[in-house]
């Protein structure tokens, strides 16, 4: 990355913009020198490629070929602006801070991401810089193996404190979010003042070095959008990537179609002033479309997520605050890595969640046409995943032993009604199979709920899915009587019934070994139910779990059990 000293700073066009703007270049000056620091190269800082091993290129790779090296991860919700096309004026509703991924839960999926092949992790928020620990997290992720890239980005409010000790820290990128360059507009869009330091901040991180400056604009038409050529203009002198982002729906912004500006209407009014403006070749993985004005230092990038997706590039994932992995930005569908983590799940287990939510990945924005004409789809109510890649790897304990009865005798009990283990070694290893039902009556106005994936904490037949896999891999550490078997494969199946009020829960379990797998089938059903009841309880106490039975087993000495209607 280059040096910007001695170089034309933001000053002259701060002036000619904004005559009223105060001379922002000595606060600057005075802020590096305040920290006793040059300007320097921030490629110093970049941690170059490092060879490491990937235990599974698989995990993040999902049906349609695309390999995830990208990760995104919501430091807070919590944001001291207001931007009307992100929240509405009175905020959102905050999580609770105990239920937010703690520091080191942050680094430990971090950690574990990077070596599934992830090489970029880009901060967000709400705003990171409000998190107060924000120099650490940055210092700690530069010390994974593996990790190349570490990238922010942020409203720039707070740069002008903050820039220095976060670059000491290795913060490779920086992309600042500004979408007028007048004074009263800004606050109009953003419902706070602080314009003049988000310009400082550019500035600071120009002569520091950054090289380039990124800047988010969104654009919306008879509101910034006759700003475009000034925004444009900014890369005359400087090194600065301007990227124009089609406005996009979110939950709170009241989204209006007739607001948006296409892509290449941005590209025909800027060819208007400058007709030589061209376009410039892009990386693989690139969301933004480079362009350029030939002879100016920087350039400009437009985000088409509107217009003309980029969904068959997507090489990104997204941690929520709270822990939430979502596979998609307009995906509704999130798996909670904080709960996993919290119940002490083993890695293991935790990347087979990882892995399950990603191959779940849709072909383009959640699955259905471009949300310029239609509301991202749901989930399809009823879903099943093939999950042979689940193999046991829990250590055997000693104590651990599985309940056999033959005739009219219990085999897990001695004379005087102590258990005790089974010994079976002396049975051959052969294929076991096993089938088990539940069923939950949740009524069907909770059926509604569940079908348009509208319940609070998520996608109900998916959580429960992978939690009844989960507890079918545990089965040995819940009931205490139980072997501890590797299993073969889970599959599980929840669907919703015609009528819509119930959930169907099946399961199957497959393991070669000396011992059958129906308590693995009946422990998978019966979480999955659970797991149902809890995510649905909060709409309703009314719902029923019933049917809990072993509907097959195949295998073992005593051959072939089927359940008779």
């Amino acid at each position: 990355m280059g040096n910007h000293l001695g170089k034309p700073t933001l000053k002259k066009l701060n002036r000619d913009l904004n005559p009223d703007l105060p001379d922002t270049d000595n606060s600057v000056k005075n802020n590096i020198e305040a920290f006793d620091l040059a300007p320097t190269d921030t490629s110093a800082t970049t941690a170059q490629p490092t060879p490491v091993v990937i235990s599974d290129p698989q995990t993040l790779t999902d049906t349609f070929g695309r390999h995830h090296t990208y990760l995104r991860i919501s430091l807070s919700e919590r944001c001291n602006l207001r931007c009307q096309y992100c929240m509405p004026a009175e905020g959102v509703s905050l999580t609770p801070k105990p239920q937010l991924l703690a520091t080191d839960e942050v680094l430990r999926l971090a950690e574990l991401f990077v070596r599934e092949g992830v090489t970029k992790i880009r901060l967000t928020g709400g705003e990171p810089t409000v998190r107060k620990d924000l120099v650490d997290i940055i210092a700690s992720l530069k010390q994974i193996k593996g990790l190349e890239t570490v990238a922010m980005t942020t409203n720039g409010l707070v740069l002008t404190r903050q820039l220095v000790p976060l670059q000491r820290a290795g913060l490779d990128i920086l992309n600042v979010s500004l979408d007028t360059l007048r004074p009263a507009r800004y606050e109009q869009i953003t419902r706070r003042k602080g314009y003049e330091r988000v310009r400082a901040g550019i500035d600071l991180a120009l002569q520091l070095g950054y090289s380039p400056v990124k800047v988010n604009v969104v654009l919306m038409r008879n509101f910034n959008d006759d700003e475009i050529c000034d925004f444009v203009q900014l890369t005359e002198d400087r090194n600065l990537d301007i990227r124009f982002i089609e406005y996009m729906p979110f939950s709170g912004n009241k989204w209006d179609y007739e607001k948006m500006v296409p892509f290449k209407e941005m590209v025909d009014k800027i060819q208007g002033q400058w007709p030589d403006f061209f376009a410039m070749a892009n990386g693989p993985n690139d969301t933004s479309k480079a362009f350029k004005v030939p002879g100016f230092q920087g350039q400009v990038g437009f985000i088409t997520s509107m217009s003309e997706h980029f969904c068959g590039s997507c090489n990104r994932l997204r941690l929520t605050a709270d822990g939430n992995l979502k596979v998609c930005l307009f995906g509704n569908t999130e798996i909670s890595l904080r709960d996993a983590l919290r119940s002490n799940c083993s890695e293991d287990d935790l990347l087979a969640l990882i892995g399950a939510a990603v191959k779940r990945k849709k072909k383009q924005h959640a699955g259905g046409p471009c949300p310029k004409t239609s509301s991202p789809p749901r989930w399809p109510p009823s879903c099943q995943l093939d999950t042979t890649f689940l193999q046991q790897t829990h250590t055997p304990l000693s104590r651990q032993v599985r309940t056999f009865a033959h005739g009219d005798k219990l085999t897990h009990v001695d004379d005087s009604g102590s258990a005790k283990m089974v010994d079976v070694s002396d049975k051959g290893a052969t294929t076991r199979t096993a089938l088990a039902q539940a069923v939950v009556q949740v009524g069907e106005k909770i059926g509604r709920l569940i079908r348009q994936n509208e319940l609070k904490k998520g996608d109900v037949l998916t959580i429960s899915q992978l939690a009844g896999i989960l507890a079918a891999k545990r089965t040995s550490e819940l009931i205490p009587l139980c072997h501890n078997i590797s299993l073969s494969s889970v599959n599980l199946t929840l669907k919703l019934n015609d009528s819509g009020s119930v959930v169907l829960i099946s399961s199957e379990v497959r393991c070669e070994g000396k011992t059958g797998v129906e308590m693995e089938a009946l422990t998978a059903v019966t979480v999955a139910a659970l797991t149902v009841y809890d995510m649905c309880k909060a709409v309703s106490h009314d719902i029923v779990i019933t049917d809990i039975c072993l509907l097959r087993k195949d295998g073992g000495r005593s051959g072939t059990f089927e359940r008779k209607p």
